[in-house]
């Protein structure tokens, strides 16, 4: 395990503080003057109901919307949700500035408060988060907001919404190999400046990747799955290519990252499940080319894929390595006319797409990967 320095943790208001002075993205500052109750649409937080039984049922995600953080930051509409968290979008009307706010919430669905391993879960991803987010290609943590039903994050918005719907509905990166270069090396950029520092992610995917810029820009997000250890048994997060009962954490990110480049330039998954079950993936295991027969890859790109497919996650190449061989990538797809047509044993599926439970882990570790976005991968527009 790496020993990690971290930094100081994020700007933090007390329990229930009604007063939060804002950093802007990338280290303004704004503050905020205005009384909330003079705000268009303006809810003030209700204390906790006095308990009907053991616990009450927390907030719903939709009860939130309307209600001002600070003086005059209002949540505005739910972004995604997940099993202890909901994103909104969040307006400031002093800066006229739009942020996005992660709510982690302190109880279970049933009411009961988080046991101590869930809150040092939540807290590890929020510190975790923090440490890394100086980087320009990782979402800026802004702010800490301690309210006694849960704890607001304040974070940059990205209004273009993540890399899946990007590839899947607006197919700007398929065929654009220019785009598609330089996206990645962002997300690469940001992998490895984790890495350095000794944060292995473990849950990177498009729907954990935002989009700026009509897509030039990437930023990465959600750390909730985010560790510092290099090795993990956890029964639930194991290495998709082994199955074997513990992976290492930077080899695993690095299989991430390979599926993700299939998807910018493919516009699909390269299988639905990296095990013998699959048989898309079975044949890859017999033959390394098999994925250029069904995809338009170019030789390049092929190979590249084969160092990062590697079934023992000693063998496969580095980030560092990754990032050099990316970018002197000269062509990342090939023509349609050049692939065999063959179609695919497995329906394009998003990748980890079982449901995460916290209470399944230790405080250093965690189980199967979770998302913000309940997303279906549908539309693929790389279809053969």
């Amino acid at each position: 395990m790496h020993n990690v320095q971290f930094p100081p943790s994020p700007p933090q208001s007390p329990a229930g503080s009604e007063s939060v002075n804002f950093r802007g993205p990338r280290g303004c500052s704004a503050d905020y003057p205005t009384p909330a109750s003079s705000q268009p649409g303006y809810k003030a937080r209700q204390p906790q109901q006095a308990k009907a039984s053991r616990y009450s049922l927390p907030p719903t995600p939709e009860s939130r919307i309307g209600i001002i953080l600070g003086k005059s930051l209002q949540l505005r509409s739910i972004l995604g949700t997940g099993a202890y968290g909901v994103v909104y979008s969040a307006f400031d009307y002093v800066s006229n500035t739009w942020y996005a706010v992660k709510a982690l919430s302190k109880t279970n669905p049933n009411g009961e408060p988080l046991d101590r391993r869930q809150r040092e879960f939540q807290s590890r991803e929020i510190q975790l988060h923090y440490a890394a987010s100086a980087h320009p290609n990782i979402v800026s943590m802004l702010k800490i907001v301690d309210d006694p039903e849960c704890i607001y994050v304040i974070l940059e918005f990205c209004p273009e919404g993540d890399l899946f719907s990007n590839i899947t509905e607006k197919g700007i990166y398929v065929s654009n190999d220019t785009l598609v270069q330089r996206a990645f090396l962002q997300i690469l950029d940001a992998v490895e400046h984790c890495h350095r520092l000794g944060i292995y992610h473990r849950d990177l995917k498009p729907e954990n990747i935002l989009v700026s810029n009509g897509g030039h820009d990437v930023l990465l997000a959600d750390f909730g799955l985010a560790t510092t250890e290099e090795d993990s048994e956890d029964h639930e997060c194991l290495d998709q290519s082994s199955r074997k009962p513990s992976y290492k954490s930077a080899p695993n990110d690095v299989w991430s990252l390979g599926v993700i480049l299939v998807n910018l330039a493919c516009g699909r998954n390269p299988w639905k499940q990296a095990s013998d079950e699959d048989s898309t993936y079975k044949a890859f295991k017999k033959d390394p080319n098999f994925l250029k027969t069904i995809l338009p890859l170019s030789d390049e790109l092929n190979d590249i894929l084969g160092e990062v497919f590697q079934s023992d996650p000693r063998d496969r190449i580095s980030v560092s390595e990754l990032k050099s061989r990316i970018f002197h990538c000269q062509s990342f797809s090939a023509p349609p006319q050049q692939t065999g047509r063959i179609s695919l044993a497995t329906p394009p599926a998003s990748p980890h797409a079982a449901q995460f439970n916290v209470s399944n882990i230790s405080s250093t570790s965690s189980g199967s990967q979770s998302s913000l976005h309940a997303l279906v991968w549908v539309i693929f527009l790389g279809r053969v």
